[in-house]
């Protein structure tokens, strides 16, 4: 049975000082600390206007985090990024989960709108099980290799 988690999605104005503080510590669990790559997190699209911060919450601790991105920000489309689990959740489908309810909030904030993602290569194979395409070569980001795929609407 997948996880029970409570979803929230909200604009950075939105955020608690105690949210912000737990998606960041996530990201950088995950993105900088066990995947030991030195980056900027923090890049200015998490207060751009129209971005939406989807969280997953399990027994008051955020697990799960996703950051969803209108068109024209980073890619001509609407696009989700950020997209990470607690280390400590993985193996459950949390992150199936996680995926599903990212394109379902894209739906209803963009609908019919194509979904782009710079995906790490790795991980082609479970977002191409979301319905993605590889549309790039595989790329160097910040030291991962990374593949851009699309979720086409049209």
């Amino acid at each position: 049975m997948p996880p029970m988690l409570t979803w929230q999605l909200c604009k950075f104005e939105a955020l608690s000082a105690r949210q912000w503080h737990d998606i960041v510590r996530l990201r950088m669990e995950v993105f900088v600390v066990e995947q030991n790559c030195v980056y900027q997190d923090v890049d200015g699209h998490d207060v751009a206007h129209g971005v939406q911060h989807l969280m997953g919450i399990e027994n008051g601790e955020l697990v799960a985090y996703a950051r969803l991105l209108p068109p024209g920000l980073t890619y001509d489309n609407v696009s989700i990024g950020r997209i990470v689990t607690s280390s400590s959740t993985r193996g459950r489908g949390l992150g199936h989960q996680l995926v599903g309810q990212a394109l379902s909030r894209c739906d209803d904030l963009w609908p019919g709108v194509s979904i782009e993602i710079g995906a790490q290569e790795h991980l082609q194979g479970f977002y191409a099980s979301h319905g993605f395409v590889a549309f790039s070569e595989a790329y160097l980001e910040d030291g991962i290799p990374h593949v851009d795929m699309c979720l086409d609407k049209s």
